[in-house]
């Protein structure tokens, strides 16, 4: 699960917003610096990514990739996931995209003085890329992966992935639905 996903199951909490934004960004247990209910945040986004990665769904989505991207299919996978539920977001809330990428920006921005600089600077990213409303087309999925090719510094071109999610779309997007099914109703997120 990425950045929009995490968003999504936040269940319009802020804390919980800012808290699952900036999980990524710190390393370790130390959370003294926020608050409670950021911290609940931080170990929602842990719980949301020990459960993607274990899911057999999400495990069986990752195989289409080991060709070429193998040491990078979980990445894949989490940004494509984020790609099925924008594309059809209006199907999981009752607010469209747009409204909801707004929203959900206007949070971390209201609490930037919270985010550790490796998010703030994520965030300028985010913001600038309408990054959530872009994960609805192919563009803009090849444009984020691209942008995070150069980000690794790997020699390896993500964006050339999307030919395979082109031609496995049907598979990814099935397995996509049964695995999201079970994230929301497990960690009890109300639509």
């Amino acid at each position: 699960m990425n950045y929009l996903a995490h968003a999504f199951l936040s269940n319009n909490n802020k804390d919980l917003l800012i808290g699952n934004f900036i999980a990524d960004h710190i390393r370790g247990n130390d959370f003294s610096k926020y608050s409670p209910e950021v911290v609940k945040g931080i170990q929602l986004h842990r719980q949301i990514d020990s459960f993607t990665d274990a899911h057999p769904e999400f495990k069986k989505s990752k195989r289409f990739f080991y060709k070429g991207f193998e040491k990078y299919s979980g990445i894949l996978i989490d940004i494509y996931f984020d790609y099925f539920l924008a594309k059809n977001f209006q199907k999981h809330s009752s607010i469209p995209l747009d409204e909801f990428s707004k929203n959900v920006y206007k949070v971390y921005l209201e609490s930037e003085h919270l985010l550790p600089e490796s998010s703030s600077r994520f965030l300028e990213y985010v913001i600038k890329n309408n990054v959530y409303l872009s994960y609805a087309s192919l563009k803009g999925i090849e444009t984020v992966l691209f942008h995070l090719s150069h980000r690794i510094k790997h020699n390896v071109r993500l964006d050339e992935s999307v030919k395979i999610l082109q031609e496995k779309e049907k598979d990814l997007q099935s397995s996509f639905d049964v695995f999201f099914i079970d994230v929301c109703s497990n960690f009890n997120f109300i639509s």
